[in-house]
């Protein structure tokens, strides 16, 4: 089991984000963490990585059961997070080799010695996912598709167990964001592949390899299966509260509305 959370409910600020989440990821499944904005998708990552404990309900990561053994470090050096946020904390002047080999040692910054052994581990990482032409640049000035690379090559130095892809495509053009997937699609024929997370408000970004969709709204679950089931015109119809049809190319999904003239 790599995730399981049961009747969770989470309150910030007297007002309550999630409410009863139930959600099991088994080893070998790939999830969408689909939502619209203000959905709650941050709050379960940030309860994922143990940055936020439930107000109630279970939480247990990674074998680990929260309130019940210290996490912190111990469980984020086990997860991999990939977010356009991570992007602002890094010191300016840290070239993109210093970004992936920091994920060696979780921390943001390089403040300890890479052995030999991380290094080649990190120039491998950098050519396996088209990155290696720009390691010696510096991370600020690279073009935000190059920056998510080199944050999924970041996440995937410590080996994680999981590996959380929180909107990576967020500020891409058309090629970029292929370019990107594509990548992700790489990792996932390894076959010591992470479970992967994939969180999005766009279902053409949906993959044949996330087989597993959860449906987010206001804080709680709105259905969750398998995608081919979630990602329908019935299933989003009664989503969104707007009827929409879902067209199916190269097994990936695309959405439209329907115009009045379609609907019966």
């Amino acid at each position: 089991m790599v995730l399981y959370l049961e009747n969770v409910s989470l309150k910030r600020d007297g007002s309550w984000i999630l409410q009863n989440i139930y959600w099991q990821i088994e080893k070998g499944d790939h999830w969408i963490l689909f939502g619209l904005n203000g959905a709650g998708k941050t709050a379960i990552l940030q309860l994922i990585n143990a940055f936020y404990f439930p107000t109630s309900g279970k939480v247990t990561v990674l074998g680990l059961e929260f309130g019940k053994t210290y996490l912190g470090e111990k469980l984020r050096k086990q997860i991999g997070f990939v977010s356009s946020s991570l992007q602002e904390k890094f010191h300016p002047g840290d070239n993109a080799f210093e970004v992936v080999l920091s994920g060696a040692f979780a921390s943001i910054g390089l403040y300890e010695i890479p052995t030999d052994e991380i290094r080649e581990k990190a120039t491998n990482l950098l050519e396996n996912l088209g990155c290696i032409e720009y390691a010696n640049r510096n991370y600020e000035t690279l073009s935000q598709g190059e920056k998510q690379r080199v944050l999924i090559a970041r996440a995937l130095m410590a080996e994680p167990s999981l590996l959380i892809l929180d909107e990576p495509t967020n500020g891409l053009d058309f090629i970029a964001r292929e370019q990107l997937l594509e990548s992700i699609e790489l990792i996932s024929k390894n076959p010591d592949a992470p479970t992967m997370i994939y969180v999005t408000h766009h279902v053409e970004e949906i993959l044949p390899v996330f087989n597993k969709t959860l449906l987010l709204k206001q804080g709680e679950v709105f259905a969750a299966g398998g995608t081919c089931e979630m990602i329908s015109g019935e299933q989003l119809t009664e989503f969104f509260g707007l009827p929409v049809k879902v067209f199916w190319e190269n097994n990936r999904p695309l959405l439209s509305k329907l115009q009045a003239a379609e609907i019966d």
